[in-house]
């Protein structure tokens, strides 16, 4: 991963050139935040917060307004109206919509020039220097999402150090991820097994090298 520009890959139109629909990103991104909630947010009603049984003062002759308990509503420490409850947040996203969003926003990527493709993501030790003097010979943005055909122990050990780096195999990939990610670095292998997966017509993309020289 030394930076070098060596060669043009050749990408499945249908995976890495959809065109971008930002409704069906937004739908799909919604939805997998959505998904992520607990839904456990729980507030108390006047008849659940303990005391409050006594009348607290005479209902006339006091001057003052009339009140039967003091966990109503207007009291400090009273219930809560209309507060939140247990609820399921879950959307269902159609996996034919998931799938198409996260070709969008690959094909995205990729026009902006913000996903680049190595021969081999990896590194010769887990050593989080190494990782990082590979990223920034890259030259890719602040964020960064390393993509892999599998788990690489040693570069997600790397990784971990590194603020605002991921790592995910690319049967993992999701849409959230890929729009959190200012830059997307995936292997070869990724590249093929991610076609596998989502099927197209041929495009060409630039190819950076491991150890290779920078071209003249």
């Amino acid at each position: 991963m030394s930076g070098a520009v060596v060669d043009d890959i050749e990408v499945l139109d249908d995976v890495f050139g959809a065109p971008m629909n930002a409704a069906l990103v937004h739908q799909v991104m919604v939805g997998q935040l959505a998904n992520k909630r607990q839904g456990t947010a729980k507030v108390k009603t006047r008849s659940e917060v303990a005391g409050g049984g006594a009348k607290p003062r005479p209902q006339k002759y006091t001057g003052r307004a009339r009140q039967g308990s003091i966990r109503s509503p207007q009291w400090r420490g009273g219930g809560v109206v209309f507060g939140p409850t247990p609820r399921s947040y879950r959307q269902r996203t159609p996996k034919r919509v998931k799938r198409q969003a996260l070709k969008m926003v690959l094909s995205d990527k990729a026009r902006e020039q913000h996903l680049v493709v190595v021969d081999e993501l990896s590194i010769s030790a887990a050593k989080t220097k190494e990782l990082a003097q590979a990223l920034n010979a890259l030259e890719v943005g602040s964020s960064v999402l390393l993509v892999s055909d599998g788990t690489n122990d040693a570069v997600v050990r790397a990784a971990r150090n590194i603020p605002k780096t991921r790592t995910l195999p690319v049967d993992l990939l999701n849409t959230v991820d890929l729009l959190n990610a200012a830059s997307v670095v995936m292997s070869v292998d990724a590249v093929r097994k991610a076609e596998r997966l989502w099927g197209g017509e041929l495009v060409r993309i630039k190819r950076a090298a491991a150890g290779a020289e920078e071209e003249a």
